[in-house]
Order: structure tokens, then sequence, then C-alpha cells
């Protein structure tokens, strides 16, 4: 399946599923900012300690980190490929190129997703592997106080919001290509399709974009 073309846009499509998921999934975590910062330390120490004591402290929530840089990898590989083959298709340039809105957008998710992997590096240095210069002094083991201290550095909220625009554009993009690439993207059903990706494309960059807007405004605090 990963030798053809469709075989490389079907794994596209499914590794953005599971992306789509883990991103419905951690909004609805960083909401429960809004719980207080008890609530949210809960939850935050809950990942750590999900599925025990079946399995050990961790090892849940290293298994999804396993399985979401394994789909990222492949994700990533079959839109490289898919590149490399539309160029070899097409060696030599058009003597007058006319873009139509399929090249916007493709355009837009090359550079969106090239954005959206550097912001990916970047955000886990400011929440997760603790960069000292990104998340300033906060008390140890409050992922509450690290988030609030973090996102009073202006900065960080301006790459932040930058960084949920590109996923706004990724995941219209995306959600179009996804019911496409699958066959089901028919006169019948495009206009549903539209009102879902579109709602997936305001819904999840604004269920984010709340969170670092409140703190900078002082309303988490």
């Amino acid at each position: 399946m990963w030798r053809s073309s469709i075989g490389k846009k079907i794994i596209m499509a499914g590794t953005g599923l599971i992306w789509i998921g883990y991103l419905l999934l951690h909004m609805y975590g960083n909401l429960k900012v809004f719980a207080g910062q008890e609530a949210f330390n809960h939850y935050a120490e809950s990942l750590r300690t999900l599925g025990e004591p079946m399995v050990g402290h961790g090892h849940a929530l290293l298994l999804a980190r396993v399985v979401l840089t394994l789909t990222l990898v492949a994700h990533i590989w079959a839109a490289v490929a898919l590149t490399r083959i539309a160029q070899q298709a097409r060696p030599v340039g058009y003597a007058k190129f006319r873009p139509a809105s399929g090249n916007y957008a493709t355009v837009t998710m090359r550079w969106g997703g090239l954005a959206l992997g550097l912001f990916i590096l970047y955000h886990l240095a400011h929440l997760t592997w603790n960069v000292r210069v990104l998340t300033g002094a906060y008390e140890p083991g409050n992922t509450f106080d690290k988030l609030v201290v973090g996102f009073n550095n202006p900065v960080n909220v301006v790459l932040y919001l930058l960084a949920l625009m590109a996923v706004g554009f990724h995941l219209w993009h995306g959600g179009a290509s996804f019911f496409q690439t699958m066959g089901w993207r028919i006169a019948a059903s495009r206009q549903w399709i539209r009102v879902l990706t579109g709602s997936l494309a305001v819904a999840i960059p604004v269920g984010f974009a709340v969170v670092p807007l409140a703190v900078a405004a002082g309303w988490v605090a």
C-alpha cells in the first residue's frame, strides 16, 4: 500500500484522523484550566496514572506518545513522498502557470504542516520538556502554574495563536482531502462535509486559543 499514491493518501488520512482525535481530547483537557488549579493539576496527574494498576505509572502516557510520534512520522513521510511524485510527474515547469484553488490549498497544507511540525517541538519545550527560558520560574509538579507562567509571556501567546491558525487551515483542507481519499466526497455529501470540516477548523483552534487568551487577560491566574 505504501508504494502507491492512493496508499500514501490513505496513510495520510488515517494518521490525520488519529491526530484529530488527539486534538479533541487535548483541547478538552486544556479547558479544565477554567475549573481551577486543583482540578487542572489533578487532570495532568491522571494522565500519568491512567491504566493503573493494570499498567505501570506513566506507561499509558508513554504508549500514547509513541503512537502519536509514529503517526506523525508516517503522516510527514506520506506528504513528502506525494510531493515528490507530483514533482516527478511534471519535471518541467508550465510556460504560463495559472494557479487554481487546489494549488492554494496544497501550498497551505505543505507550509502549514511545516509550521505545525516546528511548533510541536516548541510546544513540547514549553509545557513538557520544561525549557527554562520558556516556562520561567514555577513550582515543580504544578502544571497549572507552569501553564500560567508560560502564557504570561506574550511571545508564547502570539506563537501559540499563529500555530492555531495553521491548525485551522490544515484541518479545513485536510478534512476535505480525507473525504476525497475515502471516496465519500460526492455531490450529495459535499455540503455536510463543508459543514463538518469547517466546524472542526474553527472549533478546535478556538477551543485551544481561549486558554492562553484567558491567561493573558488575567482571567486565569
